[in-house]
């Protein structure tokens, strides 16, 4: 009896590293987006996807034909849209030097946009969930996503601008 539940763990076992090792890649990219922090510097990106990972492994034998990766993102996309939508509110756009602790800082494109924005752009367009299933995994009507994916959209394709330049020496002069 030890003997066949000892193989069915190490079977288990080969199982889940093999879809890690062909998953991770792609899900830690995923969460990395989600985060918008640098690919070198995204420790929350990757605890988002540590703790997916052991989520989807604490369930491994109850999957029953269930797509591992599927599950992972969708703990993935929950797990993010908690920490962000519950803080968000108060935290937007600032750093924890009041707690002492400095967070990596939001970087590229993706950091003009809410994390709301964010989860649905990345969940829509990157990985290519439907506008349906989106929906259902984070309960909003399907009006609510496509809302948010349009607004996303468009702030990428035309970001916000900066504030205009100062006038300097002969330009201020001749004004």
């Amino acid at each position: 009896m030890r003997e066949r539940q000892a193989s069915q763990g190490a079977r288990r076992d080969r199982e889940f590293e093999a879809f890690v090792a062909g998953a991770a890649g792609r899900l830690l990219h995923t969460a990395t987006l989600l985060t918008a922090e640098a690919p070198n510097a995204n420790p929350r990106a990757r605890r988002l996807l540590t703790l997916a990972l052991a989520h989807t492994y604490a369930c491994w034998d109850r999957l029953r034909g269930e797509d591992p990766y599927v599950r992972t993102r969708h703990h993935l996309a929950l797990r993010f849209a908690h920490g962000a939508w519950h803080h968000y509110a108060h935290r937007a756009r600032l750093r924890y030097a009041a707690f002492g602790r400095a967070r990596p800082p939001v970087v590229g494109t993706l950091a003009d946009l809410t994390p709301q924005e964010r989860l649905v752009l990345v969940l829509r367009l990157y990985e290519g969930v439907a506008e349906e299933q989106t929906a259902a995994l984070l309960g909003l009507p399907v009006e609510r996503v496509r809302m948010l994916c349009d607004r996303a959209t468009a702030t990428l394709l035309h970001p916000p601008r900066g504030p205009a330049p100062a006038m300097t020496g002969a330009k201020a002069t001749a004004s």
